[in-house]
């Protein structure tokens, strides 16, 4: 039986769940909703870059988009610099017994710890007047800072440290508001950009690092921050804009979970602009970038996750990534009880209803 859903926001991710949702048996697209206004009226099809019309048009309100009454909605809207917006979003959809599954806001990954308690109350709430779940997910934070470096942990015997990496050149992403507004390239080296003030990066990634936690079953006592920015040496253009000569070019950071005075849980990202950059950086095994899981223990691991993408480099497929297991995620959420769900809640995810034969 098909789960009727719908789209809300078309940008990188967006376009890119909206494809899987309109070309996989097992979803019914019944809306699509978008703030842009040029987008308003353009069917979901040439939205989602298919050659195919689906005869569903987007339109500009959430109103109109629960009117179509979806069982599901994929919520891909920009959450990194409008957490409160997105989370009332969530919110509002939920109370109208929508489920919700999408890579926005980030903090219901794993909101205990991170969200105030009344924040978290609230969205439980809603989803309890609804009967709806809500489900957040992506990369890291995602499924490289959660669901896989605990698949190898539940192999080891002993667990001392586990360290998440995202190792990528960002050359060719095209996310200007990430990437200038939010990380701060391009800008002055002596500016701290908003990614980096104090408590961000905590709030951010929190829920990474107490998920993991929570999956070792541990208490994490305090999280760490670090950041360091490498100028660019000269100007040069990449996909979301100009970097001018020394201003940030290659950003540094990690985040810390300690445990008794121990760092055991660290997310570590290194994000260049140029691959020569900073060598004395981490850098992917291969590519030009990748997700990497280091296990310290017995065994321990070094594992390389590296994407590739028949329609894009490793940025795109990275995206890619995520919004597969944003969409594969639907049945799950549809099946569970009202509430936040975490990647700790749902079944073991194994790719059911992905299998396709070749083509060529």
């Amino acid at each position: 039986m098909t789960i009727r859903v719908a789209q809300v926001a078309t940008g990188n991710a967006g376009r890119l769940t909206l494809r899987q949702l309109i070309t996989d048996d097992r979803f019914e697209l019944v809306a699509v909703s978008t703030t842009n206004a040029d987008k308003v009226g353009a069917d979901a099809g040439e939205l989602a870059g298919l050659d195919v019309r689906t005869g569903v048009v987007a339109v500009g309100s959430t109103d109109e988009l629960i009117e179509a009454r979806p069982e599901v909605v994929v919520y891909c809207a920009m959450g990194d610099t409008r957490p409160v917006e997105a989370t009332q979003d969530v919110r509002r959809l939920l109370a109208a017994g929508i489920d919700v599954v999408g890579s926005a806001p980030g903090t219901l990954q794993f909101p205990t710890g991170t969200l105030p308690e009344k924040v978290i109350e609230k969205v439980e709430e809603a989803a309890r007047a609804g009967g709806s779940t809500v489900y957040i997910t992506g990369v890291d934070p995602g499924f490289a800072s959660d669901l896989v470096p605990l698949a190898l942990a539940s192999t080891c015997q002993r667990v001392e440290q586990i360290r998440c990496y995202e190792l990528a050149d960002y050359a060719t992403y095209d996310g200007a508001e990430v990437m200038f507004d939010l990380m701060g390239f391009g800008k002055p080296v002596d500016e701290t950009p908003m990614l980096f003030l104090p408590g961000v990066l905590g709030f951010a990634w929190g829920t990474a690092i107490r998920m993991m936690a929570a999956g070792l079953g541990i208490e994490v006592d305090e999280i760490v921050e670090f950041w360091e920015a490498e100028p660019a040496p000269e100007s040069y253009d990449i996909a979301a804009g100009r970097i001018e000569q020394g201003t940030i070019a290659a950003l540094h950071f990690s985040i810390t979970g300690m445990v008794a005075g121990h760092p055991a849980i660290v997310v570590e990202h290194v994000t260049r602009t140029r691959d020569d950059l900073r060598p004395d950086w981490a850098r992917p095994t291969s590519g030009g970038g990748a997700y990497r899981v280091e296990i310290t223990g017995e065994p321990s691991y070094v594992v390389d996750i590296v994407p590739s993408s028949e329609h894009g480099d490793h940025n795109h497929a990275a995206i890619v990534a995520a919004c597969g297991r944003i969409v594969n995620a639907i049945p799950d959420v549809h099946a569970a009880a009202p509430g936040i769900v975490t990647t700790l809640d749902l079944p073991l995810p194994t790719g059911r209803g992905t299998y396709a034969a070749p083509t060529r």
